[in-house]
């Protein structure tokens, strides 16, 4: 069975935690509307935090790897959340998530959860980030 789980307004943490959960139990989680997903905090915060990390500069080898789209991004997040991702359970566990940035046309009319909550404090989308 799949969950199906809009992101609007969500907050990051929770949404990575529920989803790497339920991917723990067996199930398949289909995740839309990545862009609209939130980060709570002072945005000014947030975009050193996301800078520093993008300015790195990696060894010889490729790297370091950093997300630049709103549905790896929450991948990122949902993958640290779960355990060892390279090998078993959590390898198995990370390949039944799917992050989609918009909503895909076969899951329109499909009944989706909400983790939506509004929040008065600071907070920016994952949107401001992509590139």
């Amino acid at each position: 069975m799949k969950i199906i789980i809009d992101g609007k307004d969500a907050a990051l943490g929770r949404l990575a935690s529920y989803a790497a959960k339920q991917a723990l139990k067996g199930e398949d989680v289909v995740i839309v509307n990545c862009k609209e997903i939130i980060i709570t905090g002072n945005k000014k915060n947030i975009r050193e935090d996301f800078d520093l990390r993008r300015g790195r500069v990696g060894t010889t080898q490729q790297g370091p790897k950093v997300p630049r789209t709103s549905e790896k991004i929450l991948k990122r997040a949902i993958r640290g959340m779960l355990p060892d991702h390279r090998e078993g359970r959590g390898k198995v566990a990370f390949r039944k998530i799917i992050c989609h940035s918009n909503i895909p046309p076969e899951y329109k009319e499909v009944k989706k959860m909400s983790m939506a909550k509004k929040f008065k404090n600071k907070f920016v989308t994952l949107r401001d980030f992509a590139k």
